[in-house]
């Protein structure tokens, strides 16, 4: 199976696309960028160069990933979600001249399986976003989000737990939770939820 690219969209001659990978209308995907098989890069949605993508990643209409983002399977970043990649940014030096793409380092936003950012969500690198996390629409992510977490706010705060169907879990006793939709157990405390 190949990739679909449609006529108005942008691939770099050197970035590499898996096999089912498809790229909407006037979406960008810069140099020596990769996606895994069966992507789907939305309508204006731009992925910056030697950005990784894993397999089975959904990037929605107009969303943002800068450089050095890495993302892995199975990830959904909602539409006109941005990941940034400057911590200190500056159009110009403290001489007042022009910056230039050598005078600053890009740093990344990393994006663990199964994780979920929503709808204009703004995640400031550098951040990790943990496994099977899922960050709310609008929120803004300026730390570190735990695998299982549901984060909400700016910035962005844990606000409960959710289990890989993307459902919040509820508490079904001391360190163990429930998902109420598919009956598997996590276990933790407030900081870290494993399952």
């Amino acid at each position: 199976m190949s990739s679909t690219v449609m006529a108005t969209a942008q691939v770099a001659a050197d970035a590499t696309l898996g096999p089912g990978t498809k790229v909407w209308e006037l979406a960008q995907i810069r140099e020596r960028a990769r996606l895994g098989a069966s992507c789907v890069i939305g309508r204006g949605a731009y992925v910056g160069p030697g950005v990784l993508i894993g397999d089975n990643v959904k990037i929605q209409n107009y969303a943002l990933v800068y450089e050095p983002a890495r993302i892995a399977d199975g990830v959904f970043v909602g539409p006109a979600a941005i990941f940034t990649n400057d911590h200190n940014p500056r159009a110009v030096a403290p001489d007042g001249s022009q910056k230039k793409a050598g005078d600053w380092a890009a740093v990344g936003v990393t994006v663990q399986e199964g994780a979920s950012i929503g709808a204009r969500a703004v995640c400031v690198a550098p951040v990790t976003v943990g496994a099977w996390a899922m960050v709310a629409a609008g929120a803004v992510v300026i730390r570190d989000v735990p695998a299982f977490a549901l984060v909400a706010g700016n910035p962005a705060r844990r606000i409960g737990w959710v289990g890989r169907a993307g459902v919040r879990l509820v508490e079904s006793g001391p360190g163990l939770w429930r998902c109420p939709q598919t009956g598997e157990l996590y276990t933790g405390d407030e900081d870290e939820l494993k399952g």
